[in-house]
């Protein structure tokens, strides 16, 4: 298993009430995986997580891409602005 710091930014982390949750995941585990790991985790994000971003080492990486190990994750909801 390897765990995982994932950071949380604008509407998640208030949703949240924390700017990070930590997660272990098995070795090769998706972004995927790991939205869905944290949905089951967190219902409460589960609605915010199916539209956001994804980053590890500082980079949007697809929801098929396994996640690095030892990279810190981010992830970035929509962002809107007038």
């Amino acid at each position: 298993m390897i765990r995982y710091e994932v950071r949380l930014f604008a509407s998640l982390r208030e949703q949240a009430g924390v700017e990070t949750l930590d997660i272990e995941l098995p070795e090769g585990a998706t972004v995927a995986q790991l939205l869905e790991r944290l949905s089951a985790l967190r219902p409460d994000l589960a609605g915010g997580l199916r539209r956001v971003a994804v980053a590890a080492g500082q980079r949007i990486i697809p929801r098929d891409a396994p996640l690095p190990p030892g990279e810190e994750v981010a992830l970035l909801p929509p962002v809107s602005g007038g």
